[in-house]
């Protein structure tokens, strides 16, 4: 029964937590630097 709690509160803190990162726009950044450490992996960067 306790394990259930813990779960629910994890996936809740996940949420939250996401849904903060989409309204700061850190997704944008977050894409931005994959790209670029790609770019630098494969020479062009």
């Amino acid at each position: 029964m306790k394990i259930k709690w813990v779960r629910k509160g994890l996936i809740a803190a996940a949420v939250i937590l996401i849904l903060a990162g989409l309204f700061r726009h850190d997704a944008v950044d977050v894409m931005n630097k994959a790209v670029r450490i790609c770019y630098e992996c494969i020479g062009i960067g």
